[in-house]
């Protein structure tokens, strides 16, 4: 077993004395002296694409049922646009100050640092990280609710749609956590490309057999009552569920498109040729119009097929029973595609800390050092003791807190509400006026500004209607998922 130390960004001293010793350094290293990145706006698509298109997709039947025809489809539509038109100035600012020839930002904070600077730095960061931390639990708890739907599927097949099952998410939570300890050791965010296409192809996977299904439905002929302004105020909820059901289900559809927390990493892995940022809006246009193609036809047919009774999720909440095996083969595509995206979201966070440890104690063999070891069919890899340890504490935490706050899904909009805004919208803004010299008060100055402004307000409403959605999963939390629910 070979040792060697790693620089501060994590590269080892041998790999960067070799690096430099050949005879045109700049055939391996890129202008920042790192190693030659290689991803291309086609990786770049995948890590979108695993990131956004979540199992949430197959819930927005219910956000549509929500609000209605027109009102679900123009809100679907119109945050597509503000997402992709906000991850284009996201995408310009990576270099800075030129977005062609500038200094590189690894970072979302560092981006902000570049052109905003002081107090909007840390809250850059604790809008990322929370929201990053967040998501990590969040997707180990939809994972095992994924794992349980396949048991309940076979439940209902063998014993009948009334079948009294009781299934622990527990083990398949625990389940998760040990595939992530070991993905985890994946060192940084270039090597995901493999992991990101195989979850983008499950991501496609099972929104294909929920539209599928849905337009069997449909086709059938049993389908649920639709209305043009949504769900019916004293037929199929009171008043109050209606003004807070519409809140949730608007913020619903903004945090289903939001991937600029990871944006600035995931530009950070594209080859030079042709420009990062032009080659990130390239991925951004392909990631969200492809998103939204999934997105209006799970919405909008699953709304056809249930109408107003539209459940949370197609599949772990049994729009269907049959066929079964089908069930089960998307609910295990769900838990694939999020294996996959745990990494996407995790690795800022691994990284942050990394590079933090290794600028305060570049001399700690502990945090510094790498071992090359031969793994059997693998090849050599490198182990670094402190990232094979702190990794595995981060996912050893964040699947203890799954297990006891099995309800955190609630939470999770909440956290979606207050890091929205401040990522998706507002930094991007702030950044594109400070870096293209925006006129105060012209025209294009007042656009951005109300836009800002308007999506703050979607954000405080959504906010408002996560928190009464979490009261109602705390009153009627059970400790185990059963079939008769």
């Amino acid at each position: 077993m070979k040792s060697f130390n790693t620089d501060q960004h994590g590269h080892s001293a041998a790999e960067s004395a070799d690096v430099y010793a050949m005879s045109d350094p700049t055939k391996n290293v890129d202008d920042d002296g790192r190693e030659k990145r290689t991803g291309t706006w086609l990786t770049a698509s995948a890590h979108i694409i695993t990131a956004v298109i979540g199992s949430g997709v197959l819930s927005l039947a219910w956000a549509i049922a929500q609000l209605g025809w027109i009102a679900g489809t123009l809100i679907l539509i119109i945050f597509s646009f503000i997402t992709y038109f906000t991850s284009t100035m996201l995408a310009d600012c990576y270099r800075a100050p030129d977005p062609l020839t500038g200094k590189r930002n690894y970072t979302y904070m560092d981006v902000v640092r570049s052109y905003l600077g002081g107090r909007k730095v840390q809250l850059c960061g604790v809008a990322q990280y929370g929201n990053l931390i967040g998501i990590t639990v969040g997707y180990t708890i939809t994972a095992s609710i994924s794992l349980v739907a396949i048991g309940k599927a076979n439940c209902y097949h063998n014993k009948g749609h009334h079948a009294d099952c009781t299934i622990s998410n527990y083990p398949y939570m625990a389940a998760f956590g040990i595939i992530q300890i070991l993905l985890s050791q994946i060192p940084n965010f270039h090597k995901l490309s493999f992991l990101s296409l195989m979850a983008a192809v499950m991501s496609f996977a099972y929104a294909s057999i929920g539209i599928g299904l849905a337009i069997a439905t449909v086709a059938g002929g049993k389908v649920g009552k639709t209305n043009m302004t949504g769900t019916v105020v004293g037929v199929d909820v009171t008043a109050a569920q209606k003004i807070w059901r519409s809140f949730q289900a608007v913020g619903d559809i903004a945090f289903a498109y939001a991937y600029a927390t990871v944006l600035i990493e995931i530009q950070d892995t594209l080859r030079s040729s042709p420009a990062e940022n032009k080659a990130m809006k390239r991925a951004s246009f392909v990631g969200v119009s492809t998103t939204t193609f999934f997105y209006i036809l799970c919405g909008c047919l699953g709304y056809a097929a249930f109408g107003n009774k539209a459940p949370g999720d197609f599949l772990t909440d049994f729009g269907f029973y049959e066929p079964f095996w089908l069930i089960d083969f998307a609910n295990a595509c769900i838990a694939f595609h999020l294996i996959g995206a745990y990494q996407v979201f995790a690795q800022p966070i691994f990284q942050f800390v990394e590079k933090k440890c290794n600028r305060n104690w570049p001399d700690n063999k502990f945090i510094t050092s790498e071992y090359s070891v031969n793994i059997p069919f693998l090849g050599k890899f490198n182990i670094n003791l402190f990232r094979l340890v702190w990794r595995t504490a981060y996912v050893v935490i964040t699947t203890l807190v799954a297990m006891i706050f099995p309800f955190f899904n609630a939470i999770l909009g909440l956290i979606g509400a207050a890091s929205f805004w401040p990522l998706t919208v507002y930094f991007p803004v702030e950044m594109h006026i400070a870096q293209t010299k925006v006129k105060k008060y012209s025209p294009r100055w007042i656009g951005l500004k109300m836009l800002c402004w308007v999506c703050l307000i979607v954000s405080l409403l959504a906010a408002a209607g996560s928190i009464a959605g979490l009261i109602s999963s705390v009153k009627t939390y059970k400790p185990f998922r059963t079939i008769h629910e």
